[in-house]
């Protein structure tokens, strides 16, 4: 009877340790799909940065376009530890900050005239002060990596 009861103990405990390594072995599948995926975003945000830096380079992008944009990407960033992009890129948080709030789109085209045009004349002024910072900034934008 001890014999059976046993051997019944060392079925129980090999069927158990079986299901834990099996779930292991799922864990660590997922963490490499995760850590892929993070990687591969990583890399979309990476490109999608230094696309819009050349883009300003280019004259193709207006400053507080690029500036919302990079920042909002800058922020995506799902890396651990982010560095402190507004020390790095000041003259662009500097124009995000004072842009951010401005309307746009429909909000834009429901505000009357003068008030957009003297948002527009706020905002020129802003990128013509900051213009030669933001685009050295945005040279060093067109070979971001993290």
């Amino acid at each position: 009877m001890l014999i059976f009861a046993l051997i019944v103990a060392l079925l129980f405990v090999s069927s158990l340790a079986f299901y834990a390594g099996t779930l292991l072995f799922k864990l660590q599948a997922q963490n490499k799909a995760r850590q892929a995926n993070i990687n591969k975003r990583v890399t979309n945000i990476t490109e999608s940065i230094q696309t819009i830096a050349k883009g300003v380079e280019q004259q193709q992008c207006n400053l507080s376009e690029a500036s919302i944009r990079i920042y909002h990407l800058l922020e995506g960033l799902p890396v651990l530890n982010k560095p402190d992009f507004a020390k790095q890129y000041p003259a662009m948080f500097e124009l995000y900050e004072a842009v951010k709030d401005l309307p746009t789109h429909q909000e834009r085209n429901k505000q009357p005239k003068m008030e957009t045009r003297k948002q527009d004349i706020k905002r020129e002024s802003l990128e013509s002060t900051l213009e030669s910072r933001i685009l050295a900034e945005m040279e060093k934008l067109a070979h971001f990596s993290i």
